[in-house]
């Protein structure tokens, strides 16, 4: 993982903490196979051991769970469009452009837990299940 990897994970993690973020968490060890560890919800804590420089730090990696931007339904793009937000459908590419204009659009998404950063193509984020955030 690069450090603008590391920069834009951390940014994106600490914006979902209060919406109850869920997480991958897993050690890189260099002699052993990586240990992955059970699905738990991002903590304070847990990032004060990703935050320093000493390489030591970012053995420890967490992945969060999103919902990509194509899960979102009508009722949900109403409701974000209500809030400031703009989307609209590229039926060529298969894909969903969106501005947010106000912080509660942005907020929104982060609480809805939406992969507005493209971090799952990026593999910096998981896929998250239906049932994951309900």
């Amino acid at each position: 993982m690069t450090k603008e990897e590391r920069n834009l994970l951390m940014i994106d993690l600490t914006s979902r903490l209060l919406y109850g973020v869920k997480v991958e968490t897993y050690w890189k060890f260099e002699d052993e196979k990586n240990k992955t560890f059970p699905v738990e919800t991002l903590t304070y804590d847990m990032l004060g051991y990703y935050v320093g420089d000493d390489e030591w730090y970012f053995r420890m990696h967490y992945r969060p769970f999103l919902r990509p931007m194509s899960s979102m339904t009508e009722d949900e793009r109403n409701e974000y469009r209500k809030l400031g937000g703009v989307m609209s459908y590229n039926s060529e590419h298969n894909t969903w452009a969106m501005c947010a204009f106000t912080p509660e659009a942005y907020d929104w998404l982060n609480k809805k837990m939406f992969d507005y950063r493209g971090l799952i193509e990026k593999e910096l984020a998981v896929k998250a299940t239906e049932e994951m955030y309900k």
